[in-house]
């Protein structure tokens, strides 16, 4: 499944041109043109990576960013500032506030997509290197293949490890049904959406309390609680 990116930016030629480029080399994206309609953006989908600039009306782009950063649910997002101003004090306070890369307008759109390509790919060396999960009293140890709940060891079945696994690590992320079908079971697999729900509700019980932890979006997926209240 094609990774998504979102493109925050106010000149349509300019987000014309980044969206054929991005598109061309295989993602899906969504364009807005204000910091507040992504974040209506961000709170329904699940976006692998923001390109955000800076000039916005309204929010402006490090305004954007600073609410991002301070997001519990959002934070992990990579992000790449994009914009005209090209001015050192702009990229230190750019890359201060979390940007995790800056280019300049005019730019390169071939370099803008290696850089995507490259935040994304280090992204999942990240994800994939941390071998044990831990939020409240629920812990995850990839390696043993086991799950403990208040030190109790709990039981999964392959998938059930597997999407757990997943949703924790994309913590505070929504993740689509057709998403976790792709990555838990294989896109070809002969599954419809409704076996998502099946295994998630399985899931939940096996977990108990901790099953809270896995929240359902209503109409889009599902999200694991970066921020979950107390037990």
């Amino acid at each position: 499944m094609s990774e998504k990116i979102l493109i925050v930016e106010d000149d349509k030629h300019i987000s014309k041109l980044v969206k054929y480029n991005l598109e061309k080399a295989g993602f899906e994206c969504t364009v807005m043109i204000t910091g507040e309609k992504a974040f209506e953006v961000l709170d329904k989908q699940s976006i692998n990576l923001i390109i955000l600039d800076i000039m916005l009306p309204k929010m402006d782009g490090f305004e954007v960013c600073k609410q991002l950063k301070q997001n519990k649910k959002l934070s992990n997002i990579p992000l790449i500032m994009l914009t005209a101003k090209g001015e050192e004090v702009d990229r230190i306070v750019g890359l201060e506030l979390g940007a995790d890369d800056y280019i300049v307008k005019p730019f390169s759109p071939r370099e803008l997509v290696l850089r995507v390509k490259a935040i994304l790919k280090r992204g999942k060396i990240e994800e994939i290197t941390k071998d044990i999960l831990t939020v409240n009293k629920l812990k995850v140890d990839i390696p043993r293949h086991k799950i403990t709940v208040n030190k109790t060891e709990i039981e999964l079945t392959q998938m059930e490890f597997k999407l757990l696994v997943i949703l924790m690590q994309r913590a505070g992320r929504v993740q689509s049904r057709e998403q976790l079908l792709s990555d838990v079971w294989d896109i070809a697999a002969d599954v419809t959406t409704r076996t998502i729900d099946t295994h998630i509700k399985r899931l939940r019980q096996k977990l108990g309390k901790m099953g809270r932890l896995v929240e359902t979006v209503r109409g889009i997926g599902y999200r694991f609680s970066e921020d979950p209240p107390p037990f």
